[in-house]
């Protein structure tokens, strides 16, 4: 807008009439009302409320304010326009100025090209699009200006003085892009009103002048000051409202318009002509005023389809002022007509005696929302259009010999404007509903008050009043609406209630004034809430007793209508502001009142079971008492009514503790021994038995007690009969155990004393058996005559043995003894016959033993064919081994060894399957890598032994006496040390030292003990000893002989019982190719 250029103009002393704010309420009462805190707070934080209000700084702005517009005219202005925020001037030097107000700062200039004496600017009229511009001129010359346009067009047509125009505001405002005006109305000087269209378009063919036609001449021929036409309802345009006035005469042309064309065209032709036989509705205000205006004012004026809503009519007797009413079937469009006459003031350089004598004709109105702006020489007005009083007055700051034009209101955007000829200002409208409110109140208007209240304040002023007439009224509910919501002291409006016998009424009020207390004033929120409690029990007995009493007339379903519905409230009270009571008193009130459904309600709302269930039990009503304790969630309550609801009703009760699994069944223990003495329905199971079962089985509880009470009421509350025993044996059997003990949880010994108090034999053995007393159990069981159950339960021998002398000796059974043989594979008849009587008839068993003689003959045949067979299979033993030693293999005399590479035949070697040859020494050396550690053992054994036979022999044979009679022992015992590896090698003696050496340093390292060389010397042959005697015989120890020959053969059987190259491929599968110690080269560059 043009608020940087705008210079606020101060108010003058005394001309600024503002309404002043009401004074400050004071109110009585015991103490302060809790709503006047709030209202203080609203006052200090506005937007704390619900509702949110204007702040009180907002509410005291003034309602206009004028200011000077910061723009020098180059020339006199004459007229002035204003819509869609263009601002349109024209000037006394024929020049027209053009200025969007949202880039004020871009002026557009355009001059028309004709001299001031040839041409006078009379008026201009701007489109409420801002896009099209009609220039009248006092010579009956008009022009037309289409924004964009450099220079305006000569509408050679119109040979007429424009005084109004009537634009199409729906279409132009619809279509922005539309370079045509549509169809409108013109007014002229002479009383005439003709229909246009103007088109933008640049057509070679057609002119800006689409066409032009007279539509109706007023009889009186004045000039038409205004004109303004609509088109109605908004959702089909089949009607058109045209209202005219001049300067003392308005009228109103209603009917149907002839088509709705997009591009335009004749529309008001046929409406007009229905008034050329008729008289339209005119009303008259006669005066000498030879100037009138027209203003509407309409919500929502930037949509197209708005329709106004107030008229304005400035005459000479005053201001015509109305409402317009768009309903086709009435004759009179225009409603609560009225006349404000103009205001009497002071003018300057008159004295104040002679201020009264008539009141001064405006130059220019205009209309706003609320009041009626009236233009003065030297002054603005603002008049209410309520009241008709004045509420605002300001001085216009002129300048000398500077004369007021009048006043320009933008139809669209709603900014209203003054000009003279030298300056223009602007109007702001502030805060023009500031006091409409206190109209409003005044009126007893008291909702639409309330819609333009702004602060709480008012609000509360506004409902105060209304309350106080509802009241007067006798409508009482209303009233205890509209006193909750203010700040009435709240004693003065219970006692007012109470006065006039309106229990309901205070009701009403006492729960609207609980709904808008603050949640933190707790202490006055429970007294409302208890009042309120005992409001409703009054009236609940009060009703019950009319029901009594009007029980044999027809009033009574009314009565237990009202009841039932002040029930429901009672509850749902309960449920909305539980938070709100105190327990105790509101238990006392109930009670007080014998209300227990009520009791009940209001126990169940505040989560209050206990007293529920202790209500229901009182009443023997157990059922319910138990649906109540399954609704709720706190598990105390099923310890403390356990045990009363358990006796009276098992079967639901166990149901109950069924669906909560977080129960602790140990606390649960007195609520189940409820049951131990009650009689039993034998149709029905034992309810305790099931629980304590789903607590063992499903819940997996582990403690003693309960495995415990679970055996005594399997052992107690089943019947004593062997049928009946299954469920405790079942249960002794399949309880779950121990893990790290592997003993059931139940203790043994308390079971069993229980099962022997209550006479179970079955369950008593079963339990001597988990506690390994085999011979009780089987003692026990023989001596009830359980012959079945002792089997059952005998492990070892000597049970069997204690049956079959039950049987024989205590039963005199033989047969049965004889059953008992056959079934048992540990006992024989010859283990059985010492119990048998000396005198007894052997053919009572003569059969049994026969068939033990014949099995005995049976076996010992089997034996004898085994053995048999053991013989035929050691003699084919002996056969393959005499047939291996004449075995042979052929080997080409240059066969080398698979070790070494050398020539086979030069020293001894092996030959295997496998056609694999080795020399023995290479054979030592490869085997004792793969050989395990105890076949290596025996190796280095066999060759300590060997060695140190063979050295025994060598010295025996050797030592001989010199001539000087010296022993030649101890070279001759190198000698046999060394021969004693007969070998081609003479590192022999080495060898036998690096063994002794080794055995004494190395201790495990088996395989550095065994050294190849010297086991292949020991293997070889003994009749042949290299390097001693020059190849003459020796002679042995023949005992020796034989013993190394057996030493010789175990050591080859244990070296060549395989292949060693083929036995360390699998051997070696899990050793690496390159061993720790060596280096890989193989893989280098």
């Amino acid at each position: 807008m043009f608020d940087d250029f705008v210079e606020h103009a101060a108010p003058t002393a005394g001309h600024s009439r503002g309404t002043a704010p009401l004074p400050q309420v004071q109110y009585e009462g015991y103490e302060p009302s809790p709503y006047d805190s709030e209202i203080h707070a609203e006052l200090e934080h506005p937007g704390a409320s619900d509702a949110p209000l204007p702040s009180p700084l907002a509410a005291n702005t003034p309602l206009f304010d004028l200011g000077r517009v910061q723009y020098t005219l180059p020339a006199p202005l004459v007229s002035l326009a204003v819509s869609s925020d263009v601002l349109a001037m024209a000037l006394a030097s024929n020049t027209i100025v053009l200025i969007e107000l949202s880039h004020a700062e871009h002026v557009i200039t355009i001059p028309i090209l004709r001299k001031a004496t040839e041409l006078t600017i009379h008026k201009i009229f701007l489109d409420p699009s801002g896009r099209h511009l009609v220039i009248t001129s006092t010579q009956g010359e008009n022009w037309y200006l289409y924004r964009g346009w450099k220079k305006p067009r000569q509408l050679k047509s119109f040979k007429m003085v424009i005084e109004s125009v009537a634009w199409n505001k729906a279409a132009l405002l619809a279509s922005t892009h539309s370079m045509s005006t549509r169809e409108f109305l013109v007014g002229t000087r002479n009383g005439s009103i003709f229909e246009a269209v103007l088109d933008a378009g640049e057509d070679f063919f057609k002119s800006q002048e689409r066409y032009l036609q007279l539509l109706f001449t007023l009889p009186e021929k004045y000039p038409v000051t205004g004109i303004k036409f609509d088109l109605f309802p908004p959702s089909d345009l089949r009607n058109a409202l045209i209202i005219v006035t001049t300067p003392s005469r308005i009228y109103q042309f209603a009917g149907s318009p002839d088509r709705r064309s997009e591009e335009g065209g004749r529309v008001f032709s046929s409406l007009f002509a229905a008034y050329r036989e008729t008289t339209p509705k005119i009303s008259e205000l006669p005066g000498n005023l030879q100037y009138s205006e027209l203003h509407f004012y309409t919500p929502n004026s930037d949509q197209a389809l708005s329709l106004p809503k107030n008229l304005a009519w400035m005459t000479a007797p005053g201001i015509y002022h109305g409402t317009l009413n768009f309903d086709p079937n009435s004759d009179d469009h225009i409603d609560s007509t009225q006349l404000h006459p103009y205001p009497s003031f002071n003018s300057p350089g008159t004295s104040p005696d002679t201020s009264h004598s008539s009141p001064e004709v405006p130059i220019s109105i205009s209309l706003t929302e609320f009041h009626f702006i009236l233009l003065y020489r030297d002054r603005i007005i603002g008049i209410s259009t309520l009241n008709g009083k004045q509420t605002y007055e300001d001085v216009i700051p002129l300048r000398p010999n500077e004369v007021v034009r009048g006043l320009a209101a933008d139809p669209v955007r709603k900014t209203y404007w003054a000009y003279t000829d030298q300056s223009i200002f602007e109007l702001v409208v502030g805060n023009e509903n500031r006091d409409v409110w206190q109209i409003y109140l005044a009126q007893q208007k008291f909702d639409i008050a309330l819609r333009y209240a702004k602060t709480a304040g008012q609000r509360d002023s506004i409902l105060s009043a209304q309350a106080r007439a509802f009241f007067d009224e006798g409508r009482y509910f209303q009233a205890a609406q509209c006193y909750s919501q203010c700040s009435a002291p709240f004693e003065e409006v219970a006692l007012k209630f109470l006065d006039a016998g309106e229990r309901d009424a205070l009701r009403s009020y006492l729960i609207s004034r609980l709904e808008r207390t603050r949640k933190s004033d707790l202490t006055q929120r429970m007294m409302l809430a208890t009042w309120l409690v005992e409001f409703y029990l009054s009236r609940c007995n009060e009703l019950d007793n009319l029901c009594a009493a009007e029980s044999v007339t027809s009033d009574v379903e009314n009565l237990q209508t009202q009841r039932a519905i002040l029930e429901d409230d009672l509850r749902q009270f309960f449920d909305t502001y539980k938070s709100n009571l105190d327990k105790n008193v509101v238990y006392e009130l109930i009670q007080g009142h014998g209300r227990t459904d009520m009791f009940l309600h209001y126990a169940t709302a505040v989560g209050d079971s206990e007293r529920v269930i202790a209500h229901w039990i009182l009443e023997e009503q157990w059922t319910k008492a138990i649906d109540v304790l399954n609704r709720q969630t706190n598990p105390e309550l099923y310890y403390r009514f356990g045990t009363v609801l358990t006796r009276q009703a098992p079967k639901e009760m166990i149901e109950s503790w069924l669906k909560q699994p977080s129960l602790d069944p140990l606390r649960l223990i007195p609520s189940l021994l409820q049951l131990q003495h009650l009689p039993r329905d034998p149709l029905s199971p034992d309810h305790a038995v099931r629980y304590l079962s789903y607590v063992v089985f499903e819940q997996g509880n582990k403690s003693p007690m309960i495995h415990n009470l679970l055996v005594t009421f399997l052992a107690t509350r089943l019947p004593r009969s062997s049928e009946e025993d299954g469920p405790l044996l079942n249960f002794l059997t399949s309880a779950p155990s121990d893990p790290m003990t592997g003993k059931p949880y139940y203790d043994l010994d308390y079971a069993l004393r229980v099962c022997k108090r209550t006479g179970r034999i079955p369950s008593c053995v079963h339990i001597y058996s988990q506690m390994g007393l085999w011979e009780n159990s089987v003692d026990l069981a023989l001596e009830k005559g359980d012959l079945e159950l002792a089997k059952e339960n005998a492990n070892k021998p000597e049970d069997d043995a204690a049956i079959a002398r039950y049987v024989v000796q205590d039963k005199q059974d033989i047969k049965t003894a004889m059953q008992f043989l056959e079934n048992t594979n540990i006992l024989k008849i010859e283990d059985i016959l010492p119990f048998f009587p000396d005198f007894v008839v052997i053919d009572d068993f003569k059969e049994e033993i026969a068939h033990a003689l014949e099995g005995y003959s049976a076996h010992i045949d089997d034996l004898k064919r085994e053995m048999d067979d053991a013989t035929r299979t050691a003699e084919s033993i002996k056969q393959d081994i005499a047939e291996l030693k004449n075995r042979f293999v052929t080997i080409d005399a240059g066969e080398r060894c698979s070790v070494c590479s050398q020539p086979l035949l030069t020293r001894q070697f092996y030959v295997f399957p496998c056609q694999h040859t080795f020399h023995a020494d290479c054979l030592i050396g490869l085997a004792k890598e793969y050989l395990p550690t105890h076949a290596l053992r025996r190796i280095i054994t066999l060759q300590t032994e060997l060695v140190k036979g063979g050295q025994k022999i060598n010295l025996d044979n050797a030592v001989s006496v010199t001539p000087n009679g010296h022993s030649r022992q101890a070279t001759q015992q190198r000698t046999l040390l060394s021969a004693s590896f007969g070998s081609p090698l003479q590192n022999g003696t080495k060898a036998a030292n690096l063994l002794g050496r080794n055995i004494l340093s190395a201790g495990d390292r088996l395989r550095d003990l065994i050294v190849p060389d010297a086991l292949a010397s020991v293997v070889s042959a003994p009749g042949w000893i290299p390097g001693v005697g020059g190849g003459r015989k020796v002679g042995v120890d023949k005992d020796f002989e034989k013993k190394a020959e057996k030493l010789r053969a175990e050591l080859d059987d244990v070296l060549a019982s395989s292949c060693p190259l083929c036995e360390s491929v699998v051997a070696g599968l899990d050793k690496p190719f390159v061993k720790s110690d060596e280096l890989d080269t193989t893989w280098a560059l």
